[in-house]
């Protein structure tokens, strides 16, 4: 038996929560998976995992024998990076997870260009909007899109995602146009329903907060179609720059309040742990974090 392969495996379930998402990360057969726990446990003399239909569960054996699974696996990496091994090619399928706005404008073409890059791996890319739970979802990396995040968290911070009050011209036209942050009160706001629905937040030049209750006929849980119905002229909309901007350059939208700013915002890219980061996880941070440095390109110009 390989001992260290069991060790990976075992680890692997507890991170995955069960035998058959460790057994798809590992591209490995449920049943082989199985049996490296079971000779585990054999050659220990001792259970390591409760398990149900449903779920399974560390026992205190399984939970000393993690943390020794974990310094060994820690110390094997170490070893591996002291000889060169970090330079190896990533390879095996990366499941990630992002907002449909962000994927298709941005993340998705991103990851081509990643996959030319590294031909060996490739990618799943699961698009929704609401927070995804990595371990049941089976997700490698989740691209989010957040102020702070929770300090439990393992991430990385990869850009600023500034946002922007915006209208078509045909709507300002008809309408007017707000030149402070209290005169929205009296527009047709389009309200991204995940956040900031209700009021929205403020700061100017001099540091002062401005919190303006706001209110429309529309409200979406999904930023892309509030785009769509801000360049229709159905209201005034706060936009990620990563949709406005190149709107904004071609004139479709205008950029409104521009001594105002809302609360920063960022990509973050959210992964399961900081030990034993696989190579594709690592490649695609940097990747990203490359791609995006500095001012992102959907920033430039507005």
């Amino acid at each position: 038996m390989d001992r260290l392969q069991s060790m990976r495996v075992f680890v692997e379930v507890v991170k995955r929560g069960s035998f058959t998402a460790a057994a798809d990360h590992l591209d490995m057969t449920r049943v082989k998976v199985t049996r490296y726990v079971t000779a585990l446990e054999q050659w220990l003399g001792s259970r390591l995992l409760q398990r149900s239909t449903r779920s399974i569960s560390l026992t205190e054996a399984g939970q000393a024998f993690l943390l020794q699974c974990e310094k060994m696996l820690a110390l094997e990496e170490d070893m591996q990076l002291s000889l060169g091994a970090r330079d190896s090619a990533p390879k095996g399928q990366l499941r990630i997870t992002c907002s449909t706005s962000f994927g298709q404008a941005h993340l998705a073409d991103g990851v081509v260009e990643y996959l030319k890059r590294y031909p060996e791996v490739s990618v799943d890319l699961m698009m929704v909007d609401h927070t995804v739970n990595l371990i049941e979802e089976r997700v490698d990396l989740a691209i989010r899109i957040s102020g702070e995040l929770d300090p439990g968290l393992v991430a990385r911070r990869l850009a600023n995602c500034e946002s922007v009050v915006v209208a078509s011209p045909d709507y300002l036209a008809r309408h007017g146009t707000p030149v402070a942050p209290q005169d929205l009160v009296g527009h047709n706001c389009l309200c991204y329903a995940n956040f900031g629905k209700g009021v929205w937040r403020f700061q100017g030049t001099s540091a002062e907060e401005v919190l303006v209750p706001v209110s429309g006929n529309l409200s979406a849980n999904e930023v892309g179609t509030l785009t769509r119905a801000t360049l229709a002229g159905g209201g005034i909309a706060l936009q990620p720059t990563y949709l406005a901007g190149p709107l904004i350059r071609s004139g479709q939208l205008v950029s409104l309040l521009d001594d105002w700013s809302a609360p920063p915002m960022y990509l973050w890219g959210v992964y399961l742990s900081r030990q034993h980061v696989p190579a594709s996880v690592r490649t695609m941070l940097d990747f990203l974090a490359e791609r995006y440095r500095g001012v992102p390109d959907w920033d430039l110009g507005i």
